[in-house]
């Protein structure tokens, strides 16, 4: 980042978010009801700039994203095999 850019607000990380440099989602721009920010403007209460950026900082991060889309498919497989156990049971359950 240069210039102004070095305190990102609100819409520049919802922008770096919809952009895929969070590298968690394909770079398109997902359509909100409620955009990054809003409820914050509609309060009153702005995120302080230095929120913004370590949000920023932490969301464009290759550490982070990479840690949790690896979280995200273990979470994944543990709910498909909770699943799979609460159907057995109830099958064998229904079948008793």
């Amino acid at each position: 980042m240069s210039g102004n850019d070095q305190f990102p607000n609100v819409d520049q990380l919802r922008a770096a978010i919809d952009g895929g440099q969070t590298r968690d989602k394909v770079a398109f721009p997902d359509p909100a009801a409620a955009p990054l920010g809003t409820d914050e403007e509609a309060a009153g209460t702005p995120l302080p700039p230095a929120a913004v950026r370590a949000t920023y900082e932490r969301e464009t991060s290759r550490r982070v994203s990479r840690h949790r889309s690896h979280g995200d498919r273990r979470g994944l497989w543990i709910l498909m095999g909770l699943m799979a156990a609460i159907g057995i049971a109830l099958t064998v359950g229904y079948l008793a």
